[in-house]
C-alpha cells in the first residue's frame, strides 16, 4: 500500500496519463511512497470503486479534465459513501470495514477555473490551480509532516474555503523532473505515449484557457533538448512505438521543431523502428525547410493536427485568433499533395456571429483543399481504410473562466453548464440548427472519417451532407450504436459514396 495515490479516468485505456507521471516523479523523497491508478471512462464504477478498498492512501490526488469530469465526481461521491460509513471505534482500518477518508487533493485543467461552489469541490480537501509539480510535492510534504490535515466534509450549501484553494503559476520545464521512466512496458507496447517538449502558448484565442491571462504569462516554455531527446531514444529503446506530443505550437520554433523531427526519422529511414509521430501545428507558419522533411515522413508514421477553428475572418478576429485563410487552405492542400502524412483538421461550430451558411462555406472550402486526391485514381482511399485526411467538427465550448464569456450577450449565446459546456444556441444559429450540425458532425465521423465508405464528391458537400445525414437520423432515429453494414447500404449509391 502507498500514503500516496494519483489517480485519473482516462478517456480511453490506450491514453495513459503523462500528468499523473509528472505528478509521482517530482515528489522528491517521497516519491517511491507514491502510486498511480487510471480507468477508462467507460469502465463501470465496481471496477473503479474495488482498488480503494485496499488501497488506504492518506493522501489520495486526482487529476479532473473535462471529459472526465462527470465520471470523477460520480466516483468520488461514491467513495464519500463508502469513507463514510458507520463503524465500530478504533476498528475502521480493520478487516470487513472501510478504510478511512484521505486528504483529497483535487488538481488538472478542469478544476483550475472553476467557481468555488462547484459541486464537485464538495469531495476535496484541497485543489491546485495550476501547474501541479511543484505545489503538489510541497503540499504532500506538509501533510505527510502532520503540518496539514484533512478537512471537515462540506455541505451541499458551503463552498471551498480560499486557504484550500492553492494557485500555482508556470513551472519552468528545466528544473522539473520528466516522467517518461513511469510508463510501464505494457504502455510502451500497447498504448499512445504522451510526451511534450515545450509548454504554453503565445495565441490568445479566446475560447481557450491559454487566453485566460496575458500571453505573456503563458510564453511558450521549452523543455531543454539534448536531455528531451535523451529521454525520446531510452522511450524507443524500451519498445515505444506511438508519440502524440502534447506541444500546442510544435511548429513555433522552426529549428528545433526539425530537431526532433530529424531525431525520428533518424529511426525510422536508418534503424527501420516502427514508429509514428503526432505533432500539433500551426497552419500559417510552413517555410520550405519545414515542408522539406516532412515530406521525407513515409506513409503511417506521421500524423498532424492542423487546427483551423473557422474561415471566417471576422468570427477569428472577433475572437482574437490568428487567421490568414489563404495560406491554411496552401498549407493543407501541401500537405495533403506531398506528404504522406495523415492530416486532421479541426473546425468549430457556434463561434460569435458565425451563421450556418457561413460555416458551411468554410467546410466546403477545407473540404476542396484535400479534393485533389480524391481526383486521381491511383491514390484513392481504399474503402473501409482509414482515409489519410479527417475534418473533425466541434462545438464551440464556454470553458469555465474563457474570455469568450464576453460575447454570449451581444451574441445571445446560451450553453450547457454542465461539462463539456457546449453552446446550444446564438444569434446566429438556432438551436435546430446547432442540432443538426451535431448530428453532421456524428455521421461525417462515422462514414467518412472513419473510412466506412469514400467520399468522391467534388462539388461543394456540406449542404448535400447535411442532408443525408437528416435523412439517417429519420432513418435510424439516433446516430450511435448503428451497425455499420446497415449505415453502408443505407448511404450506398448515395452523394457517390461507394
Amino acid at each position: 500500500m502507498k500514503d500516496i495515490l494519483l489517480v485519473t479516468i482516462n478517456a480511453k485505456w490506450i491514453h495513459p496519463s503523462l500528468a499523473l507521471r509528472l505528478l509521482k516523479a517530482n515528489l522528491g523523497p517521497l516519491e517511491d511512497r507514491c502510486g498511480i491508478l487510471e480507468f477508462a471512462l467507460r469502465q463501470p464504477l465496481a471496477e473503479k470503486l474495488d482498488p480503494f478498498i485496499t488501497a488506504c492512501p492518506r493522501i489520495l490526488g486526482v487529476s479532473v479534465s473535462i471529459w472526465n469530469h462527470g465520471a470523477t465526481a460520480e466516483l468520488l461521491g461514491e467513495l464519500e459513501r463508502i469513507w463514510t460509513a458507520v463503524t465500530p471505534a478504533g476498528l475502521r482500518n480493520g478487516e470487513g470495514f472501510p478504510p478511512a477518508k484521505p486528504v483529497v487533493v483535487l488538481g488538472g485543467p478542469e478544476v483550475s477555473h472553476l467557481p468555488p461552489e462547484a459541486e464537485i469541490f464538495r469531495f476535496a480537501d484541497y485543489v491546485i490551480r495550476g501547474e501541479g509539480e511543484i505545489e503538489f510535492r510541497t503540499l504532500c510534504e506538509r501533510i505527510m509532516g502532520g503540518m496539514l490535515l484533512r478537512q471537515k466534509p462540506l455541505s451541499p450549501q458551503k463552498k471551498l474555503p480560499p486557504s484550500q484553494f492553492i494557485s500555482s503559476g508556470p513551472v519552468n520545464p528545466g528544473e522539473i523532473k520528466s516522467g517518461y521512466h513511469l510508463y510501464t512496458d505494457e504502455d510502451l507496447a500497447k498504448k499512445l505515449i504522451y510526451v511534450e517538449a515545450s509548454r504554453g502558448c503565445p495565441f490568445n484565442c479566446e475560447f481557450c484557457l491559454s487566453a485566460v491571462k496575458p500571453s505573456s504569462v503563458n510564453a511558450v516554455r521549452e523543455f531543454p533538448l539534448e536531455s528531451f531527446l535523451a529521454e525520446m531514444e531510452e522511450l524507443i529503446r524500451r519498445g515505444a512505438k506511438t508519440f502524440k506530443f502534447l506541444d500546442r505550437t510544435f511548429n513555433l520554433d522552426i529549428r528545433r521543431a526539425l530537431r526532433i523531427m530529424e531525431f525520428f526519422l533518424d529511426k525510422i529511414e536508418r534503424r527501420r523502428a516502427p514508429l509514428m509521430v503526432h505533432f500539433e501545428m500551426i497552419p500559417s507558419h510552413f517555410p520550405s525547410e519545414l515542408r522539406e522533411i516532412l515530406a521525407r515522413f513515409p506513409p503511417n508514421t506521421l500524423r498532424l493536427e492542423i487546427g483551423i477553428q473557422t474561415l471566417n475572418p471576422e468570427a477569428a478576429a472577433r475572437i482574437g485568433r490568428p487567421s490568414d485563410p489563404e495560406k491554411e487552405m496552401e498549407t493543407l492542400r501541401f500537405l495533403h499533395e506531398k506528404t504522406s502524412a495523415i492530416i486532421h483538421a479541426d473546425l468549430i461550430a457556434g463561434l460569435p456571429g458565425e451563421d450556418l451558411d457561413s460555416f458551411g462555406r468554410g467546410f466546403d472550402r477545407l473540404w476542396a483543399a484535400f479534393s485533389t486526391e480524391r481526383n486521381e485514381p491511383d491514390k484513392m482511399n481504399t474503402p473501409g481504410a482509414h482515409p489519410r485526411t479527417e475534418i473533425q467538427l466541434g462545438i464551440l465550448k464556454f470553458l469555465p473562466g474563457a474570455p469568450i464569456f464576453r460575447h454570449a450577450e451581444a451574441f445571445g449565446m446560451r450553453y450547457n453548464p454542465r461539462p463539456p459546456y457546449e453552446v446550444m444556441e446564438t444569434s446566429s444559429l438556432s438551436v435546430s440548427e446547432l442540432d443538426r450540425i451535431k448530428n453532421f458532425a456524428r455521421f461525417w465521423e462515422l462514414i467518412v472519417n472513419r473510412g466506412l465508405a469514400d467520399y468522391r464528391e467534388n462539388s461543394p458537400v456540406f449542404d448535400d451532407f447535411m442532408a443525408l445525414s437528416d435523412s439517417l437520423l429519420d432513418r435510424f432515429g439516433r446516430n450511435w450504436g448503428i451497425d455499420k453494414n446497415e449505415l453502408l447500404e443505407e448511404v450506398a449509391g448515395s452523394l457517390n459514396l461507394l
